[in-house]
């Protein structure tokens, strides 16, 4: 896979919503098989497209990726041969870089930045008056994934927030809809007067009416569609520990999993356990390995890591 194939596919993830991280090497001390620009896209099932080193140093960028999905922090990670770095997978005294010794290694050591690209905060705008326009314009600069919708427009399983701007059209079946679906945050632009009656009459249960928002926005003493789009997102802004602590289940399902890990009996290298993780069934249960120089090993004489 080419740079330009890479980062076409990174385009596709990125308008797919999917999180991924872009690895790339960035200082490679011989003897290495990867090359300062070399790089690779991790998924959150594990997947590692492009290139970044043999086996084990892919692993081991594989292992760190997933971990960076689940904090969406940006790291700088050296892989060395050294057997003095330390607790393994520990984070340098130098903020933002995290060293792990690789047995594996041919002798050479490996800085490759992890970029975590995790997609923004998707959010739903209804209507078409100047507010509307404004919800959309102020929610791009302020970086989420603002997009106009439309009643009956299916709800994608990772929204965030729905903006409701259509001055008393379609706002109860929007609003009875987004609240069923579990979206984390609904505003409805609307007088206190008007808005606490359309609230009335919804069917909704208790905890569900927890997520409606009208008057949307705080109270700013907002006047213009700038300033009341302005006001809107400020009070998500607030919310948003409680947005993110409300998120759907169907959403949480689909963001990056905590990692589960194992040790290598044969290299003592600390790998992530993936679908593709090589791996071999024993009596004491699965033991799992770093590549197949490792499996193949432990294959042909067990005996010799029973230690491990």
């Amino acid at each position: 896979m080419t740079n330009t194939e890479l980062l076409n596919r990174a385009d596709v993830l990125r308008h797919g919503r999917t999180p991924f991280v872009l690895a790339t090497v960035v200082h490679a001390e011989r003897p290495t098989s990867a090359r300062p620009g070399d790089s690779a896209l991790i998924l959150p099932d594990g997947t590692v497209e492009g290139f970044v080193g043999g086996t084990c140093a892919e692993t081991t960028v594989q292992r760190q990726g997933l971990r960076v999905l689940e904090t969406g922090e940006s790291l700088l990670l050296r892989i060395t041969p050294a057997a003095d770095t330390g607790t393994e997978g520990a984070r340098d005294p130098v903020e933002g870089l995290v060293t792990v010794a690789n047995p594996c290694l041919s002798g050479g050591t490996l800085d490759i930045f992890l970029e975590a690209n995790l997609p923004p905060a998707l959010a739903y705008v209804y209507g078409h008056a100047p507010i509307a326009r404004a919800l959309l314009d102020v929610g791009r600069v302020l970086g989420l994934d603002a997009r106009p919708a439309s009643p009956g427009e299916p709800l994608p399983p990772d929204l965030d927030v729905v903006v409701i701007a259509t001055h008393g059209r379609d706002e109860e079946t929007v609003l009875t809809e987004a609240a069923r679906a579990g979206v984390p945050y609904i505003g409805l632009v609307a007088s206190p007067k008007r808005g606490a009656a359309v609230l009335a009459g919804l069917d909704l249960g208790e905890e569900q009416r927890t997520h409606v928002h009208t008057p949307a926005g705080l109270d700013i003493g907002a006047r213009t569609p700038a300033e009341i789009a302005l006001s809107v997102y400020a009070e998500i802004i607030e919310l948003r520990p409680q947005v993110a602590r409300a998120a759907r289940p169907a959403a949480r399902s689909a963001a990056p999993q905590a990692v589960t890990e194992n040790v290598d009996p044969v290299c003592g290298m600390t790998v992530a356990i993936t679908a593709a993780t090589l791996s071999l069934d024993r009596a004491a249960g699965r033991v799992y390995f770093c590549g197949p120089g490792c499996r193949h090993a432990f294959a042909d004489d067990p005996s010799r890591y029973a230690h491990a």
